[in-house]
């Protein structure tokens, strides 16, 4: 697959991106069929626990809940106290609110996931572009409805100009630094099992330390 051309000079940092997420419903995941669902769901959770905890800014649409249902209880107890946008527009980018809420940001990285992946996610994604945001497009914590739908969005949205990332890499991409306050929140927030080791270990060898130093000065 070639990507596109568009350049991308600026770093994604904590302090210029943006989460936007897109149609995470309960009747859209049963459709789901190229991801398995609970790892969709670990995926996303984890993803928006992180961005969360580094303050980066999420905004959250719906469309006609009345047919796709609400948003999954999972990322519903996240996101406690974010508002919702709820739309009819199959492109969430044709919705002024949704819009809106991304410029009054003030940021121009767009960190975009969505159900499905070559509607939802890949429609605002592209649509972005053109008003000058570089597009993210986190795919292991979007689904489709069929492989070949999904190999099809991903793509559209590279040939287009879209960045295609993993929900990890982008989180960890965002924290830059492994000394920084958020770091052991933004980890156990992955949920990767490797990390509660690697701060198990940490805090075992800093403690060392402070007992060496007491027993030197003794």
């Amino acid at each position: 697959m070639m990507a596109g051309s568009t350049q991308h000079t600026e770093r994604l940092t904590r302090n210029n991106g943006l989460l936007l997420l897109v149609d995470h419903q309960v009747g859209l995941y049963t459709g789901v069929r190229d991801i398995d669902i609970l790892q969709l769901k670990h995926n996303i959770v984890a993803l928006t626990r992180s961005m969360l905890a580094l303050k980066v800014p999420v905004i959250v649409t719906t469309t006609s809940e009345k047919m796709w249902g609400p948003l999954i209880p999972e990322l519903a107890d996240v996101l406690h106290g974010v508002p919702s946008i709820e739309r009819a527009t199959v492109n969430a980018w044709d919705d002024k609110r949704v819009v809106d809420a991304v410029k009054a940001t003030g940021r121009k990285k767009l960190i975009v996931t969505g159900i499905s992946t070559d509607v939802c996610l890949a429609f605002p994604a592209i649509a972005a572009l053109a008003d000058g945001f570089q597009s993210y497009a986190v795919i292991d914590a979007s689904g489709g409805f069929s492989q070949t739908q999904v190999d099809m969005g991903v793509l559209r949205m590279q040939q287009a100009g879209v960045v295609p990332v993993g929900y990890s890499s982008v989180a960890v991409e965002l924290l830059a630094d492994n000394a920084a306050p958020e770091a052991e929140a933004v980890y156990a927030a992955l949920g990767m099992p490797f990390s509660a080791l690697l701060f198990g270990l940490r805090q075992y060898y800093s403690q060392a330390s402070v007992d060496t130093r007491k027993k030197a000065g003794a």
